[in-house]
């Protein structure tokens, strides 16, 4: 008899847990099943199909343009190649800020036909009603403070956020209240280290970062930055852990040359 060993799922509940021993959130984003799997696989407890779909899967160059369609589109590719990671989406922009009973709607739309296990929207005090809408189904929700990337055009920068007093009064603020809403967790983008830090320990939710230091429970990364398959995004919170531009470039050029030089398919490659 094989011994299968039962593989714990992720949820809302162990994040908790997590922070509350200390052990930190391991979290990045994917797009696709083929990813998901592999993402999945090397044991990362979150994955977020995060709507910078927009960016490198689309060639878009903001998060805005993409729709809840093609996002659930992502979302329902990553599920069913998930069998532990907890899996959140975006809803993207246009798709909840209108009004709490659109952002309920998109929000069940997303669980029924995508199968994520939470969703994500960005925004604090602003966005109350459209998270309590959405959290009276039973659907978990994670918050977004800091460089919230579809507000860019508020901001007219991608550039730190909250390094003013008042600004980063009201970002303390906001993050309590999202507790307090009912937000299982909270991504704090781009803000500086200490503020994140007192953020992260003001809050019993797991606070997970990008580009907010070390003092928080958790880390999230694009998937597509981590790997160095993009090469013109080099901001200072992006650690490379492998460079595959370069890796799947020589390869695209070897299949060309063989293919060419009639070198590919050789003897053993054909019936």
């Amino acid at each position: 008899m094989s011994v299968h060993k039962e593989i714990k799922k992720v949820t809302t509940h162990t994040l908790l847990e997590m922070k509350k021993r200390g052990e930190r959130i391991s979290m990045l984003t994917a797009y696709d099943f083929t990813m998901a799997r592999i993402i999945d696989e090397a044991g990362i407890d979150v994955i977020l199909v995060g709507d910078s779909a927009s960016n490198v899967m689309a060639g878009h160059e903001t998060t805005l343009p993409i729709t809840l369609e093609q996002m659930m589109y992502h979302a329902g590719s990553v599920v069913r190649a998930v069998n532990r990671a907890l899996v959140i989406a975006d809803l993207p922009f246009g798709s909840y800020q209108a009004n709490s009973k659109e952002a309920l709607h998109s929000a069940i739309r997303m669980m029924k036909e995508s199968g994520a296990h939470g969703v994500k929207i960005e925004g604090g005090r602003e966005i109350k009603e459209s998270i309590e809408r959405i959290l009276t189904a039973g659907i978990p929700v994670m918050g977004h403070l800091g460089l919230t990337p579809q507000s860019i055009y508020k901001f007219g920068t991608y550039s730190v956020r909250a390094k003013e007093e008042e600004e980063a009064e009201r970002l303390l603020e906001d993050a309590k209240l999202l507790e307090q809403y009912g937000c299982f967790a909270l991504v704090l983008e781009k803000i500086p280290a200490a503020l994140a830090k007192k953020v992260a320990e003001s809050i019993s939710i797991p606070v997970i970062g990008i580009g907010a230091g070390n003092g928080v429970d958790g880390q999230v990364l694009v998937v597509h930055d981590m790997l160095g398959m993009t090469n013109e995004f080099s901001p200072r919170f992006l650690r490379r852990y492998a460079n595959l531009y370069d890796t799947m470039s020589s390869a695209f050029k070897q299949y060309s040359a063989d293919v060419k030089s009639k070198n590919f398919p050789n003897e053993n490659e054909q019936y």
